[in-house]
């Protein structure tokens, strides 16, 4: 412990360096010694979360703007004990749509019926939710693997909302294309490409892609 205490004490330049000091004072006193050596001039910024920008399918105008992407009513209930009936989803999602959420995912159609019903419902309400303060547009997501009738049942969920977006997505690393999808790269990207033209030519113009497992 001393040891690696005395090389972290050269390492951030404390005001007391002695090994002596280092070995013999509680951990809390060590590490309140420690003062990281200023490099450089730190510049302040400002992230924008609520500052209301008119939604723009993949542009946001300005710089600093952050969209939000809310994946509590899919990803979030696939969490152990997180399993959520139709009822306490769309009242999570109007809690949301009111928080000021640029987008929510709220659920995957082809998954099941009643999860297919209960994210049209939730897309006829709140896709056409308009903030009373500062008239923030809500964006409705759901997830569709790469087929056709993964995707039309996104669709039907989705078209009469005002911002429509559908997220589609495919095994991208090296094992799953091989042993899950039985695909060569140049297959599995042919098949997302023409799963984002068939998204499109429903009239979706907001299609999201993700490669599922990219980081393995």
């Amino acid at each position: 412990m001393a040891t690696s205490l005395s090389h972290l004490a050269s390492f951030f330049s404390p005001t007391n360096t002695t090994t002596t000091a280092i070995t013999t004072s509680s951990p809390a006193t060590i590490f309140s010694n420690f003062r990281p050596p200023v490099t450089q001039t730190q510049k302040s910024f400002s992230i924008l979360c609520s500052y209301h920008q008119d939604y723009i399918p993949n542009h946001i105008q300005h710089p600093n703007y952050v969209r939000v992407f809310d994946t509590t009513l899919r990803d979030g209930e696939q969490s152990p004990g997180a399993t959520m009936t139709a009822t306490q989803k769309f009242n999570i999602a109007g809690q949301l749509a009111k928080l000021g959420v640029d987008i929510i995912e709220v659920g995957f159609p082809a998954s099941n019926k009643a999860d297919l019903e209960t994210i049209k419902l939730i897309a006829h309400e709140f896709g056409n939710y308009t903030t009373n303060d500062d008239g923030r547009d809500v964006v409705i997501c759901a997830l569709a693997r790469c087929t056709k009738e993964d995707i039309d049942k996104a669709w039907e969920c989705l078209k009469d909302a005002k911002f429509p977006r559908i997220h589609v997505f495919l095994a991208t690393s090296e094992i799953h294309m091989k042993y899950k999808l039985r695909m060569s790269k140049e297959e599995a990207i042919a098949k997302a490409r023409s799963a984002i033209e068939y998204a499109r030519s429903l009239g979706c113009n907001d299609v999201e892609f993700s490669p599922e497992d990219a980081g393995r």
